[in-house]
């Protein structure tokens, strides 16, 4: 039957096993649930099917042997154990709160020894590592964006290594200071991400990169999904975690020789302390509307940009508060055999990135914007020029039946 064909047999073969083995990888990689993960590849697989118009015995042949491999795949590493924690150090920063506060008690809690960097020493985060946590936990006052802060930080760690190096390196500070269009956003607000989340991670990598390359450890960077997709209103954020993504994605390369694995994780939305906090949404919402020009205040209006605001603050607010996810994510990229490159952390996460990676762009960019941000207003100007549009039609529906009285 399949001599009635242009293309032989094995060319429609390896065509069609290429296409499917790259579409299972990116499924496989969105952490999907079994039964999802199934029915899309067999809609994928009958996709092609139906429009090659090829013979179903093939077909269920590669279904066959894919499922076979990832039984296999996910089995063989289910039965590797995880790697010792006793003896081994971890360099975090951002510990004050939230992800990098919860991971440092959690390795701490497992047996690593802990270097955290906090931006206050004084601060609450820090005193509540030092009450939760054990000797071996070590506090350090780090702005990553003062290189003198992070190399002294990198001599007081080696001080306490000696001649032992750093098995795990996890970039967890970061910040979020935008909220608004990208013509809304202030250049510092665009200066201030790129300055915290991207050049002041790559300071702290390739100020500690020879002690993690000396034990063949874990570089560990926390990102966002937001560096991967267009989010509304989060511009200078975004890009800062792009450029943070792009980085990662090259030292996996430069680094595989030397023994060193290196993962990104990409959290879903969790609850941290500035994201609760209403008096800090307040606060940038003022300074937003003071830095604007009259003639752009007046074409977005003021009502548009606090309704924006609003969205936020509610966002946060429901918001996941159990950040334990994310936290088991990072002992997974630090203790696992065979690390991932990428880990979604976070209901949905896998959902949203295969609907971007494989949907019409218009149905994930629906997606994006019904998921993140449900505004119910338009910029002023707009109201404005559909409301004279309004009366523009109005006007000559008038005309015209004066004229067909006539």
């Amino acid at each position: 039957m399949i001599e009635n064909y242009n293309i032989p047999f094995w060319i429609y073969l390896a065509v069609v096993s290429m296409f499917v083995g790259g579409a299972m990888k990116k499924i496989l990689a969105c952490h999907l649930s079994v039964g999802p993960t199934l029915v899309a590849w067999l809609g994928a697989t009958v996709l092609v099917e139906r429009l090659w118009v090829f013979c179903l015995p093939a077909m269920l042949l590669l279904v066959l042997l894919a499922a076979m491999g990832c039984i296999y795949s996910r089995s063989r590493t289910a039965q590797l154990p995880n790697l010792p924690a006793q003896g081994k150090a971890v360099f975090i920063t951002g510990c004050d709160s939230g992800f990098g506060n919860a991971a440092a008690k959690r390795l701490d809690s497992l047996g690593f020894e802990v270097f955290a960097t906090v931006l206050n020493l004084e601060g609450d985060g820090a005193r509540e590592l030092q009450r939760s946590c054990s000797s071996r936990l070590t506090l350090l006052q780090v702005d990553i964006t003062q290189p003198q802060q992070v190399q002294q930080a990198l001599l007081d760690t080696k001080a306490k290594l000696g001649l032992r190096g750093l098995w795990g390196l996890v970039n967890n500070a970061g910040v979020c200071v935008n909220f608004g269009e990208a013509e809304l956003s202030l250049m510092s607000t665009f200066r201030g991400c790129m300055e915290v989340n991207f050049f002041g991670t790559v300071d702290v990598t390739k100020s500690f990169l020879p002690l993690v390359r000396q034990a063949k450890g874990r570089i560990v960077n926390i990102s966002s999904p937001a560096g991967d997709q267009p989010f509304p209103c989060l511009a200078a954020y975004g890009a800062s975690k792009a450029a943070l993504n792009l980085f990662t994605e090259t030292l996996r390369h430069e680094l595989n020789p030397w023994g060193v694995r290196v993962s990104t994780i990409l959290p879903s939305s969790y609850k941290t302390a500035t994201s609760t906090n209403h008096a800090y949404w307040e606060q940038q919402h003022k300074l937003l509307l003071q830095s604007l020009s009259p003639a752009l205040l007046e074409e977005y209006g003021e009502d548009y940009m606090t309704e924006t605001k609003d969205l936020f603050h509610s966002f946060s607010e429901h918001a996941n508060p159990d950040l334990s996810p994310v936290v088991n994510t990072i002992v997974k990229a630090l203790l696992s055999p065979q690390p991932q490159a990428r880990y979604y952390a976070g209901p949905g996460i896998g959902l949203m990135y295969f609907i971007h990676s494989y949907c019409p762009f218009s149905i994930s960019n629906r997606f994006l914007q019904k998921l993140f941000l449900k505004k119910s207003l338009v910029p002023r100007a707009l109201r404005k020029q559909s409301g004279l549009d309004m009366n523009l039609g109005l006007h000559n529906n008038n005309n015209e039946e004066k004229l067909q009285q006539l």
